[in-house]
């Protein structure tokens, strides 16, 4: 699975602008998804200019990672001054430039709010939250007065659709996740 942030429809929010670096115009961006390396594919991102959430596009000249950080050199920043300027602000992509995924991996903004359902047809409540354990990604479930914390592995996972995850779950799982 791979992570992206919050979806308006068209466009994603990936992070924020941190702040600058150097004196070229350069600006770190603190990904929402973890995963600052994603950035090296995208050619263009948006940043937010005002309280009304005008996009304005900027053309990614350079990236490189530096920790947890994505170092952005944008089009038309070419100085401190211009970097400080957009400090605070958060960067989007449109969601039609997010990189295309294997049949076994889904974006997470896919999976949030969705309701979820067990392949025999029980249903469970819907997406909650969604976390990164290092060894694979975890999906809060809550409904019905229960919350569950389910692995989104490829054999637990039969389908996403549009509205419902339909999952295949081990004997077991959902007894040991009552809360």
């Amino acid at each position: 699975m791979i992570s992206a942030g919050t979806d308006t429809g068209e466009f994603v929010l990936l992070g924020k602008v941190s702040k600058p670096h150097g004196i070229q115009g350069e600006v770190k961006i603190y990904p929402y998804s973890g995963q600052p390396e994603n950035f090296h594919a995208y050619g263009k991102v948006f940043i937010d200019q005002n309280s009304d959430k005008e996009l304005v596009p900027y053309a990614v000249e350079t990236c490189r990672v530096q920790g947890k950080l994505a170092l952005l050199k944008l089009t038309g920043c070419s100085t401190r001054e211009d970097a400080e300027k957009l400090v605070g602000r958060e960067i989007w992509l449109r969601r039609e430039d997010l990189p295309e995924l294997d049949d076994t991996e889904y974006y997470w903004l896919d999976l949030e709010d969705k309701r979820v359902i067990t392949e025999d047809g029980r249903e469970l409540g819907k997406v909650t939250a969604i976390f990164d354990t290092g060894a694979h990604d975890i999906i809060t479930v809550s409904g019905n007065g229960h919350e569950y914390l389910i692995p989104v592995h490829e054999s637990f996972v039969v389908r996403v659709d549009k509205n419902e995850v339909v999952l295949r779950l081990p004997p077991g799982l959902l007894d040991i996740n009552l809360k």
